[in-house]
């Protein structure tokens, strides 16, 4: 039996409701512990790192104290100077080093991999809130896809560089950093304090500069959303508009939107260069100051030559993780941005227009469905308003009205998609809010303004909601002229077709989901303007099997504006919408 509702067109969402002080929490400090929670695979990364770096700061020590005995015994001790003498530091030295090489290169692999699967968890957690139907409403989906398509898909993987760069040097650096200051300290206290002291400096000027990338990055993103909405409008739309000749204006468009978004990243490079020459001019004279200090003491007697060089080895250490926190910093803006808002979407509270589930189960077939001041409160007003129709089973039914008026969220109310604001929508007697959704489902055939065409054969696709039956599948054929397209395709029903239908026509396309909705055995046939890219010989073959179909006693529901369809319709429902009188 074909499930109708997987037919309709799936569209992401913008990513949360506008920004608002009632908004979920941004992102406080440098680890987002909304990620941690929503993410198990997020959780024993953190741990796996941090073990990685003890291991590291181990090595980091170990050479440091090796190398510093050998300098200072070959230069004070004449008969350290031969290499029998040196040979077990030169062995833990190379030991150390090796040791060290190998835990980065550990580390930096399974950060790679522990970065893909954590964006592959949010990302399924995202679109599982998207597709359920209990939690966001297909209206929703239709208004907020063009953002929400940037931010799940482009935005989210830009998230790795913060997993596999960012966080894994500020657990270094609340590891490593305090570690090597304490050894210092052990070994030359006034270097210590050095370091101490001007230590902060670094992630007082990374806060700074992190306030003004975060507008940039924020722009940034805007930018790119709008430019992929238009793009993708816009290729939808070029044969049309090539056939009008009135592709220069919106190509005019796209070109603006690309150099704004030129300007925004070059913007936010700018940024990245300049913070990138202050962190570093600020960590070499950090450590110049350390140095200068124990030369100063060195010549004047004050500290031994083994302590110097050591504290002079593990003073850039000390430094070293801020200024890879500060390097990585740009490099994940974009994805902590993004996986920002996807915690958003997940944690959002359930869409109020959004289907409820219930459990009752009815036969659709033959039962008359009552909309009883139905209204559904939009972003402009209620659409429909006070809408209150019987749709008769057996009957061919027009719902008619202007634009906006809410024809579509009208059927999405009787498929239990949408939830009246006011009124009710009854199946016989019972309430579609009490019937258990996939059951209900299952008995409707559903053609969207939009229908889904996935990437593989023309067969697959006719076949995508279920098999049907091969005498109803030639016969829905014949009636839409599915087959006079099957015979021009180099490959017939074996024919390839890419995602979203490239390869076929938009009328190909419509023809298609037509074919696919009027094969379907479903007793309840729902359309939203199918004669909508047909000429009128071919739209009136559709609504000629659409009135054959409800003269063999099934519910056929269709939105349209067309006279032609008028004239078949057995009953016409007038949509109106607008504002809410009590």
């Amino acid at each position: 039996m074909t499930n109708p509702i997987a037919g309709s067109s799936t569209q992401a969402v913008e990513i949360g409701p506008e920004p608002s002080d009632a908004a979920a929490p941004r992102r406080s400090g440098p680890i987002d512990p909304r990620l941690l929670r929503h993410s198990s695979v997020a959780r024993g990364y953190v741990v796996v790192t941090a073990l990685f770096s003890f291991a590291s700061v181990v090595t980091i020590i170990v050479t440091a104290a090796m190398a510093a005995s050998i300098v200072s015994e070959i230069i004070v001790d004449a008969d350290r100077r031969t290499f029998a003498a040196q040979q077990t530091h030169l062995i833990v030295l190379a030991g150390a080093l090796i040791a060290r090489g190998l835990v980065t290169y550990l580390h930096d692999r399974y950060a790679h991999r522990a970065a893909a699967r954590v964006i592959a968890q949010l990302r399924a957690r995202a679109l599982d809130v998207l597709t359920d139907p209990a939690h966001t409403s297909p209206r929703t989906l239709v208004t907020r896809r063009d953002h929400a398509t940037t931010v799940v898909l482009r935005g989210l993987d830009d998230l790795g560089p913060y997993l596999s760069g960012y966080l894994p040097a500020l657990i270094v650096t609340m590891t490593v950093t305090p570690t090597v200051v304490a050894v210092i300290a052990l070994t030359d206290l006034a270097s210590a304090l050095i370091i101490v002291v001007t230590l902060p400096l670094i992630p007082v000027f990374m806060v700074l500069i992190g306030l003004m990338t975060r507008d940039r990055t924020t722009r940034k993103l805007e930018a790119t959303s709008r430019l992929s909405a238009q793009l993708l409008d816009l290729i939808a739309g070029l044969p049309t508009l090539r056939a009008l000749n009135r592709y220069r204006g919106p190509a005019a468009r796209v070109a603006e939107l690309g150099r704004a978004h030129t300007r925004s990243t070059m913007s936010a490079l700018r940024v990245a260069f300049l913070s990138g020459a202050v962190l570093e001019l600020l960590a070499t004279l950090c450590v110049a100051l350390v140095a200068v200090g124990i030369g100063l003491r060195l010549v004047y007697g004050e500290m031994s030559l083994y302590a110097g060089v050591l504290a002079l080895i593990l003073a850039p250490e000390a430094y070293h993780p801020l200024r890879q926190v500060g390097a990585q910093f740009h490099n994940s803006a974009d994805g902590v941005v993004a996986a920002g808002e996807v915690i958003d979407l997940i944690e959002a509270e359930p869409d109020t227009s959004a289907a409820t589930s219930g459990t009752r189960t009815c036969a659709v077939a033959g039962q008359a469905i009552s909309l009883l001041d139905v209204g559904v409160h939009g972003r402009d007003g209620w659409a429909p308003a006070h809408l209150d129709a019987v749709i008769e089973p057996g009957q061919f039914t027009m719902l008619t009205g202007p634009n906006g008026a809410g024809k579509s969220t009208a059927l999405l109310t009787v498929m239990g998609l949408a939830r009246p604001d006011e009124g009710s929508v009854l199946i016989g007697s019972i309430s579609v809010g009490e019937l258990e959704p996939a059951a209900l489902h299952e008995q409707i055939a559903w053609l969207p303004q939009q229908p889904v065409v996935v990437p593989a054969t023309v067969a697959d696709n006719l076949a995508m909601f279920g098999a049907l039956d091969p005498v109803d599948l030639r016969r829905a054929c014949a009636a839409t002229g599915f087959d006079d397209v099957i015979d021009d395709l180099p490959a017939g029903v074996d024919t390839v077709v890419g995602a979203g239908g490239v390869g076929l026509s938009a009328g190909q396309r419509q023809r298609l989901a037509l074919t696919r909705t009027l094969a379907s055995p479903a007793p309840l046939v729902l359309l939203d303007e199918p004669t909508a890219h047909l000429d009128e010989g071919s739209a009136r073959a559709v609504l000629e099997a659409l009135s054959a179909r409800a003269a063999d006693g099934d519910t056929v529901v269709v939105i349209a504006h067309q006279p032609l369809v008028r004239s078949f319709a057995d009953a016409i429902v007038d949509v109106r919408g607008g504002a809410h009188v009590d």
